[in-house]
């Protein structure tokens, strides 16, 4: 087989052509490819230069734009299943309507499906493509630093989805070699968990070691470098250490060393820092709200989208789309106030019995999250100042919400304002203040933290919206959550990673299930208090269709009330890893299902 060249475009975004090209030269009759037409490409004839290596690699990063490779989260899809920005619908942080999928997960209703679903059990193309490239860079005369480099970010990729995939399902099959349709692998159980892991963590430590600290590209967004190597493996040992605390493993130690000593690398070392401008009232989410984050101190990786080569329409359907649901009153109220507090013991909580009093003495991440209504002109929230905020679901005109709670965080005027399908709203994949949260949390679940580790981590995200430091001679004690089992620190230190990364991809969902703290799950979504000071703002024929219930006296937003989705349900034998889909077992009849599906 040959297949003609075409000239490439260089932009951020690659054609797949190529890619699939080579698949398929790869899977060719050797007889027949030992033709070379000299303007041609075959498999004998192309893995030559690190222009090759390079453009082979490009259409590696070119698979993982469709949502059926739920590692490298951004903006496409029609639905935006599987988007940065909509993960959150299936935690205790947003309150969708619209996208059943979230709600049956959230809820317990998820049933074994017939085919993978999103974030489910798809995207084995990358694997293939990386095994591919993996057995053929080294046929390039060119120097071997050079060679590794490529092949170094083929493991990245490679050691990324199969973390992915552990986390979902536990047991998948493991492959380092191309596979076609007859190979006998395709048809072997599952490889256990920890043989799968462990291969990752070698993928892992090599992409940290071989890869460039920087390819020259200008971080706009580029490739992806050693220090997003450094922050993936920190995340993904983070996720394994605390996977194994919970649940009785043998290597919990080996894994959140190697979670903390990776942050760690990556902080003192890494060339980025967190973005501020000294303005703690708005640094937050400026990051979050910028049309291009070229040049950003703090996002070390990000997806650009581009008129004309690929565009999104997230933000409309967003921000302005009720059924995407609103924050949680769950969410809300983990906010601490500005004297470091939480609200069950702070004196400065004013309470929400008056809507605008959520926002005062708390923390400056809570406003710059959630629409203040005195923010309203800010932020020029749906370019229209007619409507007051908030507003809730069956209430005419302006943007809706679910909860009463408007997500402001990443919420941009211009580009919500875009053509549907057509806007540019970028989406940030790795971040510094990850890196932080990771580095802290894997210090204080080894036993080993101290102060100067929470100010090198904690404290320089609560300096950036100027709250107190965490001091660990006087860790507050939240009575909400003295019955999770953990230190007072601890729940500190997770209480800061909710509200520093909530709406950024799978952070809450992955976390509440390493954490063994799916029960949370089962807590009525809840939106806003809707006694006599607040519904009486709305229109009263609107105000009557809101469905409420009782917490300690006094009415909150029921979200799902009535719905199949009102009684939530964790089974803690079975919830916290998805299900083999049928079709999967039904191709192989050596694939066994998870416990309890």
């Amino acid at each position: 087989m040959i297949v003609k060249t075409a000239k490439m475009k260089k932009y951020t975004i690659y054609s797949q052509s190529l890619l699939f090209a080579i698949f398929l030269l790869c899977s060719c009759n050797k007889g027949f490819l030992n033709r070379y037409p000299m303007d041609e490409i075959s498999s004998e004839t192309f893995w030559n230069s690190e222009n090759d290596l390079r453009i082979y690699n490009n259409g590696i990063y070119d698979i993982t734009l469709g949502s059926d490779v739920p590692i490298m989260l951004g903006h496409e899809g029609i639905d935006f299943t599987g988007m940065v920005w909509t993960a959150d619908e299936f935690t205790d942080n947003l309150a969708p309507t619209v996208n059943i999928f979230y709600q049956q997960v959230r809820s317990g209703k998820f049933t074994v499906p017939s085919d993978p679903q999103p974030f489910g059990y798809t995207g084995w193309q990358l694997v293939r493509a990386c095994n591919i490239g993996l057995e053929n860079y080294n046929r390039a005369k060119i120097d071997q630093s050079i060679i590794d480099k490529y092949a170094a970010e083929a493991r990245l990729f490679r050691g990324w989805f199969y973390a992915d995939k552990v986390e979902m399902f536990g047991d998948v099959p493991w492959f380092d070699t191309e596979l076609n349709i007859d190979s006998k692998e395709l048809y072997e159980d599952r490889t256990p968990r920890d043989s799968v892991m462990s291969k990752v963590l070698e993928d892992l430590n090599f992409a940290c070691e071989k890869l460039p600290d920087d390819w020259d590209d200008g971080n706009a967004p580029g490739r992806l470098n050693r220090w997003a190597a450094l922050l993936l493996k920190s995340r993904i040992c983070l996720f394994e250490g605390t996977w194994q605390k919970y649940r009785g493993g043998s290597n919990v130690n080996m894994w959140l060393q190697e979670a903390a000593d990776a942050a760690k690398e990556l902080i003192e070392n890494g060339p980025y820092s967190l973005f501020s401008t000294g303005d703690p009232q708005h640094d937050y989410n400026t990051t979050q709200r910028a049309a291009d984050l070229t040049g950003n101190p703090e996002v070390i990786y990000w997806k650009k989208y581009k008129l004309g080569i690929q565009t999104n329409s997230v933000m409309d359907w967003y921000c302005a789309r009720a059924g995407y649901g609103g924050a949680t009153k769950s969410l809300v109220e983990d906010y601490l106030c500005t004297d470091g507090l939480p609200i069950t013991t702070s004196p400065l909580y004013m309470g929400d019995q008056v809507y605008e009093n959520i926002f005062q003495n708390r923390d400056p991440r809570l406003r710059q999250t959630i629409l203040d209504p005195a923010d309203q002109a800010y932020y020029n929230y749906e370019r229209n100042l007619t409507y007051s905020y908030p507003r809730v679901t069956g209430m005419d005109g302006g943007t809706i919400t679910t909860t009463g709670y408007h997500v402001i965080k990443m919420y941009n005027s211009t580009t919500a304002g875009a053509t549907f399908g057509t806007a540019e709203t970028p989406a940030i994949v790795m971040r510094l203040g990850e890196a932080l949260l990771n580095y802290a949390e894997a210090k204080a679940e080894l036993g080993s933290i101290t102060q100067a580790d929470v100010d090198l981590s904690i404290n320089k995200l609560r300096d950036r919206v100027g709250m107190p430091h965490l001091d660990m001679s006087n860790v507050p004690v939240d009575p909400r959550y003295e019955n999770d089992g953990v230190s007072p620190l601890i729940v500190e230190i997770r209480r800061e990673r909710r509200v520093e990364l909530c709406f950024e991809g799978k952070f809450r969902y992955d976390d509440l299930r390493r954490w063994k703290q799916g029960k949370k799950l089962e807590i009525p979504t809840l939106g806003m208090r809707w006694d006599n000071a607040n519904s009486s703002r709305f229109d009263p024929a609107n105000a009557a269709t809101v469905k409420t219930t009782m917490v300690s006296g006094v009415k909150y937003i029921d979200v799902y009330q009535g719905t199949d989705f009102a009684n939530p349900t964790f089974d803690e034998n079975k919830d916290y890893l998805w299900p083999i889909p049928l079709s999967v077992m039904a191709q192989n009849a050596n694939i066994s299902q998870n416990p309890g599906w």
